[in-house]
């Protein structure tokens, strides 16, 4: 928007007033006002007329400080990222009315994502303003994973996340404040405290009456207080947030103290925890009708001409409308697009085999190697984690030694021990470019990811979510799986519960040149791609193999490992190599099996499975995880809906036991699968 560089080149360090701000300006800050109270008021009656906009959270009181972010964001340069409550917000960085109404009734022309999401998500990927969670705050840490690489390329931008107040008690958010404070990097958080949650009052949230005071003792952080009611208070307090932002380097937090005139939302009845006194007292605090009556006193305007300026908003609201509830809607056909972007698809290997090229790897000497020479093919590429860069440590299990020595601090780096903040900022610092591709170590082990799933999920989400416009580049690497000896929180396999996620491809190598290959597939590819690796196999000699130093494997792609014609084994990462040993063993007994390693679980090469069934008809499906409710599961539902009439033998599967993993090495192997425990169960059905 003009205005902010108008208002700081003109005015220096003088504090905007009524006097000193102009006519002209003063005009479209009413403008602006005007047309999101009309829009605000008019959002429930689509509700009504049952044509859409069933979330509405309305605004009202929220006026100055909206009006304020959205006057000082500028388009294409900074990165703004609303929550559900920021329409004016939205309307102030110059959305107009017929893309908010074409959100609110989620029409297929919606900018944010083509009714994709819920009604109130106002978004403009185009413009840099995102397209964010409902899960309030969440988006925090992607405005400082934008801003680290703001910061990075020298960009003269901010990023600005806004959001209520409540919202700060998710841990999450002290996550990003904690790091963007301590790397001091280019992002506003703006608080815009109306004093509920919903239903909560403020008091029940945190001690602190002000929630910016829970922050004050963090370093490198600076906290402006203004009047979030106030335009002309709350301007001040984001043009000053901005100059500091971009003079020092620092995070600002301000902290805007609104009325909410409404309900939460038009599924929330507040008079059943506000009293009358209340409601009549934060009407009296309206914004709007505050700055209108300003703006007669001080005789800037007369009445006539702030009527005509209504009535310029009224005409536009009915045109956007009339344009809007004829708009399409989207095509039910068309949920199957922008699921995820299509791969990388490599030339030299389209089937992913090395075909007795290159030297002979471990499988831990592989990922290493192949992260090195992506990171000189593209050097926008970063790596970051716990452990993953100190002296010559390279991660927990060293996966990522020499890395930083070679690239640098900037690229290679340490993270707090916060998955949330890892993959949240991987998501949030991928939308600076499309050029950008981040690894991150999600976790040390596979076993401590669950913090980070919310921020996962948002990974899974937000191609389809924004039809297409934005897809997080972001690999990342778990080491997964048992046989160390590990117990409960070293041992997990994580897979069957995120491939239920659409939107993320899933590998799982066992072998050297799989690991290679799936993982430079991974970093050059678009979107998003979890990539476990088995620890167990890292330095095992069964899983070395001859890797070339450009191997690539393409996604969806299954191996098959054996060939055989008398039984069909079907597995993936720790256990493919107890496989192949169960198969050799088999061929001295005269039997013929045939071994496939997935190797992708999502996608997943059904075409290779289904014709070996259709070959052997009978199926073994093994892996480490639990048989209840494991991946394995799913597969056995495919092959019986496709190929039952192939089958001589029930399907079988073999997997852990349904309990967690014990420490005692006696433990863990009654609980994981085994060779003798794959040999029996195959014996048994070639003897079906």
């Amino acid at each position: 928007m003009i205005e902010y560089k108008e208002l700081t080149l003109k005015k220096a360090d003088r504090k905007l007033t009524i006097k000193n701000v102009g006519k002209e300006t003063l005009k479209k800050w009413y403008r602006l006002m005007v047309l999101g109270r009309k829009l605000d008021e008019k959002a429930p009656n689509y509700l009504k007329q049952a044509l859409g906009w069933s979330y509405h959270a309305p605004y009202a009181g929220h006026d100055g400080i909206q009006l304020a972010i959205g006057q000082v964001f500028e388009k294409n340069v900074d990165h703004l990222f609303p929550y559900y409550r920021d329409m004016l917000t939205a309307i102030s960085s110059g959305l107009t009315a017929e893309e908010i109404i074409l959100n609110g009734i989620s029409k297929d022309g919606d900018v944010a994502g083509g009714g994709r999401h819920m009604s109130n998500h106002f978004a403009k990927p185009a413009w840099n303003i995102h397209n964010v969670s409902s899960a309030t705050g969440n988006h925090t840490l992607h405005a400082v994973g934008v801003a680290r690489a703001i910061k990075y390329y020298g960009a003269d931008a901010v990023a600005i996340s806004s959001q209520g107040e409540s919202s700060t008690s998710e841990g999450y958010v002290y996550e990003a404040i904690n790091g963007a404070s301590n790397e001091k990097l280019p992002v506003i958080f703006v608080f815009q405290d109306n004093g509920f949650g919903i239903s909560v009052p403020k008091a029940e949230q945190t001690a602190n009456p002000r929630a910016a005071d829970n922050f004050l003792a963090f370093k490198n952080l600076d906290v402006i207080y203004c009047n979030g009611k106030d335009p002309f208070n709350s301007m001040n307090a984001m043009i000053k947030a901005k100059k500091i932002v971009k003079e020092k380097g620092n995070p600002v937090i301000v902290h805007a103290n609104c009325v909410r005139i409404g309900s939460h939302s038009n599924s929330d009845r507040h008079e059943l925890y506000r009293d009358q006194y209340e409601l009549l007292d934060v009407k009296g605090q309206d914004p709007l009708k505050r700055f209108r009556k300003r703006l007669l006193y001080s005789k800037i305007f007369t009445e006539d001409e702030l009527l005509a300026i209504d009535a310029e908003v009224k005409k536009e609201v009915s045109a956007a409308h009339k344009k809007v509830v004829v708009a399409p809607d989207p095509d039910p056909k068309s949920v199957y697009d922008f699921v995820i972007p299509e791969p990388y698809v490599s030339e030299k290997y389209p089937d992913g085999l090395a075909n007795g090229k290159g030297e002979k790897k471990r499988l831990i000497e592989a990922l290493n190697e192949t992260l090195k020479a992506e990171f000189r093919h593209n050097p926008d590429t970063f790596i970051w984690g716990q452990d993953m860069a100190n002296k010559d440590k390279g991660g927990i299990f060293n996966v990522s030694k020499g890395m930083q020595q070679e690239f640098g601090r900037k690229r290679v780096f340490n993270a707090p021990i916060a998955e949330d903040y890892i993959v949240g900022t991987a998501n949030g610092m991928s939308r600076f470019d499309e050029k950008i591709r981040i690894v991150v170590e999600g976790a040390e082990f596979a076993d401590y990811f669950w913090p980070a799933m919310e921020q996962f999920i948002e990974l899974t989400h937000d191609y389809w979510r924004t039809k297409g416009q934005f897809a997080p580049n972001v690999t990342i690497r778990l080491a997964s799986g048992g046989y160390i000896g590990g117990g409960l929180y070293h041992s997990q396999n994580i897979e069957a519960s995120l491939t239920s996620l659409p939107g993320v491809r899933i590998v799982y190598p066992s072998s050297a040149d799989d690991a290679a290959g799936l993982l430079r597939t991974s970093m050059r590819s678009k979107g998003p791609t979890l990539f476990l690796e088995p620890k167990a196999l890292y330095n095992d000699p069964l899983a070395e193999a001859l890797v070339p130093d450009d191997f690539e494997v393409p996604f969806g792609k299954a191996r098959v490992r054996v060939e055989g014609k008398d039984l069909t084994i079907v597995t993936y990462g720790n256990t493919t190599p107890m496989c192949i040993q169960v198969a050799e063993k088999l061929k001295d007994e005269n039997a013929s099996v045939e071994v496939i390693d997935i190797r992708s679980l999502i996608p997943l090469d059904k075409e290779t499975i289904l014709n070996s069934v259709k070959k052997t008809n009978k199926i073994l499906v093994v892996h480490e995880d639990k048989v209840f409710s494991g991946f394995g599961a799913e597969m056995a539902a495919i092959i019986s809906d496709e190929t039952f009439e192939y089958l001589d033998a029930p399907i079988k599967r073999i997997g852990s036991t349904f309990t967690p993993v014990g420490f005692n090495r006696i433990l863990e192997k009654e609980i994981l699968p085994n060779a003798d425990k794959i040999y029996n169960a195959a014996k048994e059905l070639l003897a079906y």
